[in-house]
């Protein structure tokens, strides 16, 4: 199986995200100084989440003592990360043979973001500079000798990187040569020597994708020209040259997911499309004749965009299709994961299981297996023997017989759209009993979508007797181009409307408790939770807004700089402010302009660093909400950047956070 050959850098190129170093001095921390909510203050929360509780906060945001595991090329060792008394999480090698551990990475001031196998015998990690996301690739002997830098430059990020199996090779794109483009570059992982490969010159039209094969060789790229039309141009193996073969509107989607190695056919891939389709789905295509060979899977309902394919002991053969409808969906097709699916299947039934890691061989492999009640558990499968064992249980404090369900829900919009989202239902709701509810609409807004499995927030919230809802409203992804497309330009507007539909539905079911809900949610969502205070102030008793938007106008002023070449896309899903008639919608849907209609408190949340969701963003709401007399409790944490990712951070948050609610919910 094709397992963990791409890295993608935390500051990838993805218009629907989500997710400065801290400084010593205070002068050069950024935002307003003089803002922030004192911790002692913010300690006073706290006190309102009262109950004789099961499980603490600590029990669903401590990070796991041990995690990511990984099996070596040549199956001799196996690497996780494992945490000490000061929570770092610092990566471990253990030879299988002798039982030996060695630490190979060392977690100082800055988390290791992904890490895995270079060769059997180096490894690599990515870590930024307190949620910066200027990330960077390094790379150091499983002894933990030899440590490299590969992408050693100030204020550039690491935008993609493919491992070139067998070499000494890794190939990654950075904005090292313009700070809004990105290049792609051949790094020998032990020496460090760099080379380019192509120019990406024209920054209004620039290269915004690469295609490589498994040796390396570059075969394609896509262009962005005039930031709304996407060309894919393919190298001719006889001539060279690169031809264009497809030019489509980006609200389109043609996207080679990568060669098939498996055919005696050179020219052939496995690509992504909806061009003349409403879901997405997969093909095979012959790029050079530009034509469709055939269709590998579609599904009537969602957008299917991922397949996995074999190492080179098996020629590359395809091994599944996966896609999220209802739940993650898995399509076995070789005959070895068949067998694979199969068994399984039958250990752990209706559970969700993923494999994450194998050796080259595919003696053993590495299996997750998890739900809505189990965080996550790994075993090991031997393929030879057949037989499964327990690896190790990412949180075994969480007893799963105590969790929460996570029901899928579907319902009508006031204007006839088919919705699609999930309740998490605490014990009381099940029994009959009408309970609080926290509404938390997804981030991005635009391509994401929220799915089922365990989600320590809804766990941590039903532990308290409050459900969960996530709406996936229009614009969310996975449903078809026609579901996404119809939410372009109603950010604030109709898609607030789905969210407060489903509330809706929810009440009419006899879950809630109509006078006990709260909206909280990040990024977009956190703008959400403004407008959704705004738009409908009685329906909320209170609401958190978690590195969210407030004024579109400076959130388009801040975007980073490798952003900037998607500004015309942004114009089109969010609102082109160049238009004086959206520019009045924009400032109608802004936050920031309408503080006389937030009626009920409101706690809000920053990372320092951030580089999508400018800290701005917050500090003026904050600021105009004291204006008017109304005290806002505000975090801001200034190691962090698009969401907390450190432990003690993450643990303060929700214990503010449930103090919050508690406080809100039991008012008289």
């Amino acid at each position: 199986m094709n397992l963990n050959t791409k890295i993608f850098g935390a500051a990838q190129i993805v218009l629907s995200a989500i997710m400065i170093n801290a400084q010593t001095s205070t002068a050069k921390l950024p935002g307003d100084l003089t803002l922030p909510t004192s911790k002692e203050n913010l300690d006073k929360l706290i006190s309102y989440d009262k109950g004789n509780f099961k499980y603490k906060v600590e029990d669903y945001f401590a990070r796991p003592n041990a995690s990511q595991f990984k099996i070596s090329p040549d199956g001799q060792y196996l690497s996780y990360k494992e945490k000490d008394k000061d929570k770092k999480n610092h990566v471990y090698v253990k030879e299988l043979k002798t039982g030996k551990i060695t630490k190979a990475i060392v977690e100082k001031d800055d988390l290791i973001g992904s890490y895995g196998w270079l060769d059997k015998k180096r490894l690599f990690y990515t870590q930024d500079k307190g949620g910066n996301e200027n990330t960077h690739m390094y790379a150091v002997d499983i002894d933990g000798q030899n440590l490299k830098d590969l992408t050693p430059f100030d204020g550039v990020t690491l935008n993609y990187a493919d491992i070139i199996k067998d070499t000494e090779f890794v190939i990654v794109a950075l904005n090292k040569n313009n700070k809004q483009i990105f290049e792609p570059y051949k790094i020998n992982f032990n020496t460090g020597e760099m080379t380019q490969l192509f120019e990406n010159k024209d920054v209004n039209n620039p290269i915004d994708g690469y295609i490589f094969d498994k040796k390396g060789n570059m075969r394609g790229y896509t262009v962005l020209e005039n930031g709304l039309t996407t060309k894919t141009y393919y190298k001719d193996l006889e001539t060279g040259k690169f031809n264009l073969i497809k030019s489509t509107d980006w609200k389109n989607t043609f996207n080679i997911i990568g060669l098939n190695d498996n055919s005696k056919n050179k020219d052939e891939a496995y690509v992504v499309t909806n061009l003349d389709s409403d879901k997405e789905r997969i093909v095979l295509y012959d790029l050079k004749k530009n034509a469709i060979i055939k269709e590998v899977y579609s599904n009537p309902v969602y957008d299917v965009s991922s397949i996995s394919t074999a190492r080179k002991n098996r020629n590359y053969e395809l091994d599944y299709i996966s896609y999220n409808g209802v739940k993650s969906e898995t399509i076995p097709v070789s005959k070895f994961y068949k067998e694979v699916y199969d068994k399984l299947k039958s250990e752990f039934k209706d559970k969700e299981f993923s494999v994450v890691s194998s050796d080259d061989n595919e003696d053993k492999l590495l299996v997750v297996v998890g739900s809505d009640r189990l965080y996550g558990t790994y075993y090991e499968y031997d393929t030879k023997s057949k037989q499964i064992k327990l690896l190790y249980n990412l949180m075994p404090q969480l007893k799963e017989e105590d969790m929460a369900e996570m029901r899928p829900i579907e319902f009508k919009s006031r204007d006839g759209l088919t919705i699609r989202g999930y309740i998490t239902m605490p014990k009381d709701a099940v029994n009959g009993k009408k309970v609080p509810l926290i509404v938390n609409p997804h981030g991005g807004p635009q391509g994401v979508r929220d799915n089922w499995g365990f989600n320590p927030e809804d766990q941590l919230f039903a532990s308290r007797g409050y459900a969960t809802l996530h709406v996936n409203f229009r614009i969310s992804g996975g449903y078809g181009k026609e579901f996404q497309h119809s939410g372009y330009k109603q950010i604030g507007r109709k898609a607030m409307d789905d969210v407060e539909d489903g509330v809706k539905y929810v009440i009419e079911q006899g879950w809630i408790d109509k006078n006990k809900i709260a909206i909280y949610g990040g990024s977009h969502g956190g703008y959400a939770t403004l407008m959704g205070l705004i738009k409908t102030p009685d329906l909320y008793a209170c609401g958190v807004d978690y590195v969210g938007v407030s004024n579109i106008f400076t959130f388009f002023e801040s975007f980073p700089e490798y952003w900037k070449p998607y500004k015309e896309m942004v114009k089109e899903i969010w609102y082109n402010l160049d238009d004086p008639k959206e520019a009045e919608i924009a400032k109608e849907v802004s936050p920031v302009f309408h503080i006389d209609k937030i009626k009920k408190p409101l706690f809000v949340v920053q990372g320092a660093n951030d580089p999508r969701v400018n800290i701005n963003e917050s500090d003026q709401i904050v600021k105009a909400m004291r204006a008017k007399g109304v005290d806002v409790p505000y975090m801001v944490k200034y190691d962090e950047g698009h969401g907390f990712r450190k432990e003690p951070s993450r643990i303060e948050l929700y214990k503010y956070m449930m103090g919050f609610f508690a406080e809100n919910f039991n008012k008289k």
